[in-house]
Order: structure tokens, then C-alpha cells, then sequence
């Protein structure tokens, strides 16, 4: 283990769970059309699956309780004339849910309430559900569709007219069209719902301002001739993309929306695999999960420092064609579970996976479910036509743990869109100069302060004044208390000092860091042999540190056990202003490291 250095992270053993077959969900005929999609969407009520079936488009909606195999016969939900491409659950009503068509038409559809695919009916009766409203405009397929984050009922449809429509549902029209001149592989809203971003077979990433329906940035994307995905990485100014290089293989990008023109570190190469990797964001744990069109396996990384950082991979000798992933309010986290994908298994069945951080705490982990999206929008349609832009309300984690319902928290949606650069450290709070605050120990040496030297007083007085300013703080049943006794003296400072829990590591700079903290036996230092003993006592008994108690130690001696008022406020007030003087230093030190650490990482990138 000497030299290896692991990194920190509450994800580092995050896990996944697959499912009992008898738990999947079985007996399905899900489509074998090669239509480049995800085949399934999920959200915490319902799972739909697009439908091989004849006589027209079809997909399937099957309660997430319902599981094991199915009935040969079950409702489907049918209006299309050709195969269902792409569906979408509208993020703000779980009823409600969206499909494209190769027939060129988008259907609206309602779960009934109720909704079982085991009706206590004949088959020969069981009905098939039909859409209640239809979006036509598009004059060839609609390969993709996607609900705005924010806004509801705004609904983004991608076809093989080469645009994108921005619908309108309640009025049933499109309002805006985006041109990009070639077929649209993926699309992704940004949080607040103001941005789309696309990436298209002509191979160009274009960042959409969309209520201007014109192109924001573009530029180019993933060089490979297969298909590139896209993915917004929550509320943050970032976007991830998969694809493939000229050599085809498969590649990862992380993007800066701000300057686009390049990947932030280049493209990573992950493998040589030839199936699309298709990504997936979970906000709450910021990380990234990349699941293999083809292949079994779900590899996952965390987001830092504007770089991925491979966490753990989940291996499965069961390819997938499709997947979907659960919203973050539909987890268990009664197992601290994060996330759970829904996989296709040989076009057959779908088997849940959950991913679980590994803890043995049977309370509800705050730090792994910060709160999340609810089911209230931000804004209307009209107001997102207008141009708001807003992130909807959030809801408590704790609240849905507890079994309380949706219960909505303040104060978290200020930012809807924050900035991970790498050089932006986290604020420090300035200390009060008035008072001693904890500051953490400089790499470097700090100015010495220049000590305040008093008269040369012999060890007799100097027992007499600790002796005297012991018998002031202890307790009244130990009145008497030798006055050469310095042991006895030392170990009752400690008492008035309680109030404060700082460590000798923690301790303020201007005990650690001070010449009064270096052995003054070996040379005769031009200050009091006061100072002397006091940083001897410093290192055995923290709470010296506290300037009330240490800075009468230096007073004029006294016989008596009275102690002159304003020597006492003429020490405190200079321990003060050194405090602060060094407290100034190391800030100052602690900026210019930071700036530094800025331009190596910004050399870093440009190298390359």
C-alpha cells in the first residue's frame, strides 16, 4: 500500500443489486425495431416499454408493484399506425405520458385510475387504452420526445424532418422549431428548462437557446460515425457525452456550456465496444452512469473537479438493448438505495437493479439524499414561452422516508445553474478580529510577532502570581495550594477554559506558530522566563490556548492573589492583535496557493 493514494468518496463502494427472476418483469415482447432509443422509461409508479406489435404501434405500461410474468394477453396502450419509437412520463403528473411514432404523430396519454394488466376479466374482453389528445405536424418519424424539466406541459419532439418542435400540449400546437439539418441522435433539457442540447448525425453538439430558435454554440462533437449521446448533468453549467472516435472507440466528454468549443480534458477513451453508451445522471449523488447498448454492464463514475472519477462497474453476462432509471424520489431508502436502472434482458423480461451505498445505520442517511425534484412545476407554459427560467420547488427526502408525503423545502432552488470549475475554491468565512477563531495550520512559516518583553522577575515570584491566579479558579474545597507547587497549578487551568472544544492541532496559529512555542532552555531568549514556561505548558494542556486564562501568566508578579485590571486587558488586547496580524498572513498565503493551484490546473487542460 506504500505510494497509493485512494480517494475519498461516501460512493466508493456504491454496489449493484440485480433481481431475482420471479421479482423481474416477465413474458414481455419488447420492440425489435433498430430505431437507436432506450425502449423503456420509468418513473415511480409506472414502467412503459415500446411493443412489438402488429397491426400498428403499441407500448406497455405495467405498475411497478406488478411483478413476475405476465398474462399472455394485456392492455396495451394503442392509436399509433406504425411502431412506437420513444415515450416520455411528464415529470409533474405520474399519469400522464407521451409517445412518438414512425407515423410522424405524437399521442398524449392518461394511466387509468387503477390501471392493473391482471383485469378480473375474459382476455377476449380486455380492453386497450386509447390517447387522449394528438400533436401532428412532423411529416416524417418521431424518434424522440422529452418533457421540459421546469415548464409543464412543454414537450420537445425530434424527427426525421431534421427539427425539433417545442409543443405547447394544452393548446395542441407547436410553438417554436429548431432546424439542424440532419437526423437528432439525443437530446437534454437544462434544469431550468431554458436550454436544449442536441447532438446529430452530421456529428455537431448544438446548444439551443430555445425561446430564440436559433443555436446558442456549436460545435463539434464526437468524430465516429456511430450514434453520440447527450446527457445535461443537473442543475450544474455542464453536459456529458458518449460516442465513438474515428477508430470506434467508445469515447466520454465532459462540457463546459459556457465554452463549448472543445471537452473539458479531451474526449476519454473508455473501450472498444461497439454497442452506444447510453448515460444517465443522478443529481443527488453527482454521478454519472454510463450503461452499454449491447453489453451487460453499467459502469458508474463520480463528478469532481470537472473530472469523471471511476467509481465501480456492475457486471451482468445479460446484454441490454434498452434501459430506463428511476427519479431520485422513487428510490428505497429504507436500503440506501441511490438509483435503480430497469434493463431489457433478451427482449423478454425487465429486471430491476438497485445501486446501494453499503452502510449499517438503519436511519435515514441525510448526506446521500440532499432533497429533489417533486411534482410542482416552476412556471406555466405561457410564463415559459414569456421567458422565465426557474427550477421547480424541492421536496424533502426525509419527509418521503418517514412516509409524510411530498413535503416542499425553501432555500435550496436559487442557483439553477451552478458552476463546477475546477479553480473556484468554497468560501471562507472572515474570522472576527475581536475574537481567537480556529485557522488551520499554514504549510509555511508564519512573520513572527514581536513578543512583549517584560521585566526579568525570579521563579519564586513567577510561582506566587500562578499559584495566586490557580486559587482564583478552583473550586472552593481546595483553598490551600502550595505556591512552589507548578504541577498542581497547571492542571486546574484547564477548568474555567471548558466552555471551548479546540485540540492542540486546532489551536489559534498564534499558539502553534509562535517563537514562544520553540524550547527557550536552550539559549536565553530576551523575553520573561514567564513566556518560557507558558509555551512549556502550552503543549501539555490545550486549553492554555484560551487568551483569558494564559494572558494573566504574563502580569506584573504579586505577592497577593490580587491581579492588576490593566495589565490583564493590556495582554489580552496584545494577544489580540497578533491573532489578527496572523490571521491576515495565512489567508493571504492560503489565496495566493489557491491562484496558483488555479493556473497549474489551467496549464494542465492546455497541455492536454
Amino acid at each position: 500500500m506504500s505510494g497509493r493514494f485512494v480517494r475519498s468518496s461516501k460512493y466508493r463502494h456504491v454496489f449493484g443489486r440485480p433481481t431475482r427472476k420471479d421479482q423481474c418483469y416477465d413474458n414481455l415482447r419488447v420492440s425489435r425495431n433498430a430505431w437507436d432509443t432506450n425502449l423503456v422509461k420509468v418513473n415511480p409508479r409506472y414502467l412503459s416499454v415500446n411493443w412489438e406489435a402488429g397491426g400498428g404501434g403499441a407500448f406497455a405500461v405495467i405498475p411497478l408493484e406488478e411483478r413476475g410474468k405476465l398474462p399472455e394477453r394485456i392492455p396495451l396502450f394503442r392509436g399509433h399506425t406504425a411502431v412506437v419509437l420513444d415515450t416520455d412520463w411528464n415529470p409533474f403528473n405520474d399519469d400522464l405520458i407521451a409517445s412518438g411514432s414512425d407515423d410522424g404523430k405524437v399521442l398524449l396519454w392518461r394511466v387509468p385510475e387503477g390501471f392493473t394488466l391482471r383485469p378480473d376479466v375474459d382476455p377476449e374482453e380486455i380492453q386497450d387504452i386509447a390517447p387522449i389528445g394528438k400533436l401532428s405536424g412532423h411529416p416524417k418519424k418521431i424518434g424522440h420526445v422529452l418533457f421540459n424539466p421546469s415548464a409543464e406541459n412543454i414537450l420537445a419532439t425530434a424527427s426525421g424532418d431534421y427539427t425539433v418542435k417545442i409543443w405547447d400540449i394544452e393548446a395542441g400546437a407547436a410553438k417554436l422549431t429548431l432546424n439542424l439539418g440532419d437526423i437528432v441522435q439525443s437530446q437534454a433539457w437544462s434544469a431550468n428548462g431554458s436550454l436544449l442540447v442536441t447532438t446529430s448525425r452530421d456529428k455537431k453538439l448544438r446548444l439551443w437557446d430555445v425561446r430564440q430558435e436559433r443555436p446558442a454554440h456549436e460545435t463539434q462533437g464526437h468524430s465516429g460515425a456511430k450514434n453520440s449521446r447527450v446527457v445535461w448533468l443537473g442543475e450544474h453549467d455542464r453536459i456529458a457525452t458518449t460516442g465513438f472516435s474515428r477508430m470506434s472507440d467508445r469515447q466520454l466528454a465532459l462540457w463546459d456550456i459556457r465554452a463549448p468549443r472543445e471537452p473539458i480534458s479531451g474526449f476519454k477513451t473508455l473501450d472498444s465496444i461497439s454497442g452506444v453508451c447510453m448515460p444517465f445522471w443522478d443529481d443527488g449523488t453527482q454521478c454519472l452512469y454510463l450503461a452499454g447498448r449491447g453489453d451487460g454492464n453499467i459502469r458508474y463514475f463520480e463528478l469532481e473537479n470537472d473530472k469523471f472519477e471511476f467509481l465501480a462497474e456492475y457486471k451482468s453476462a445479460d446484454p441490454q438493448r434498452g434501459i430506463a432509471f428511476m427519479p431520485k424520489r422513487g428510490v428505497n431508502m429504507h436500503e440506501n438505495e441511490v438509483t435503480r436502472a430497469f434493463k431489457t434482458v433478451n427482449d423478454s423480461y425487465i429486471e430491476p437493479i438497485s445501486f446501494i451505498v453499503p452502510r449499517r445505520s438503519e436511519n435515514f442517511q441525510d448526506d446521500i439524499y440532499p432533497p429533489t425534484f417533486g411534482l410542482k412545476p416552476a412556471m406555466g407554459p405561457s410564463e415559459w414561452f414569456a421567458g422565465k427560467e426557474a427550477i421547480p420547488p424541492k421536496i424533502s427526502m426525509a419527509s418521503l422516508y418517514e412516509g409524510e408525503g411530498l413535503q416542499e423545502v425553501t432555500g435550496v432552488q436559487e442557483k439553477p445553474t451552478a458552476a463546477m470549475g475546477a479553480p473556484e475554491p468554497k468560501a471562507e468565512a472572515e474570522p472576527k478580529p475581536s475574537e481567537p477563531v480556529p485557522v488551520k495550520k499554514a504549510s509555511e512559516p508564519v512573520p513572527e510577532p514581536t513578543p512583549v518583553v517584560k521585566p526579568e522577575v525570579s521563579m519564586k515570584e513567577q510561582g506566587a502570581s500562578m499559584a495566586a491566579m490557580v486559587n482564583k479558579f478552583a473550586d472552593k474545597e481546595e483553598d490551600e495550594v502550595e505556591a512552589a507547587d507548578d504541577d498542581s497549578g497547571f492542571e486546574e487551568i484547564p477548568k474555567p477554559a471548558e466552555r471551548t472544544t479546540r485540540s492542540t492541532e486546532n489551536a489559534s496559529p498564534s499558539v502553534k506558530t509562535s517563537p514562544w512555542h520553540e524550547p527557550q532552555s536552550q539559549s536565553p531568549a530576551p523575553a520573561s522566563p514567564v513566556v518560557a514556561e507558558r509555551a512549556t505548558s502550552t503543549v501539555s494542556t490545550p486549553a492554555i490556548s484560551t487568551p483569558t486564562v494564559s494572558a494573566p501568566a504574563e502580569s506584573t508578579p504579586l505577592s497577593s492573589a490580587s491581579v492588576p485590571a490593566d495589565a490583564v486587558q493590556r495582554e489580552i488586547s496584545t494577544i489580540k492583535d497578533l491573532l489578527a496580524e496572523q490571521t491576515k498572513t495565512i489567508a493571504s498565503q492560503a489565496e495566493q496557493m489557491q491562484n496558483l493551484t488555479a493556473e497549474i490546473e489551467s496549464l494542465k487542460a492546455k497541455l492536454g
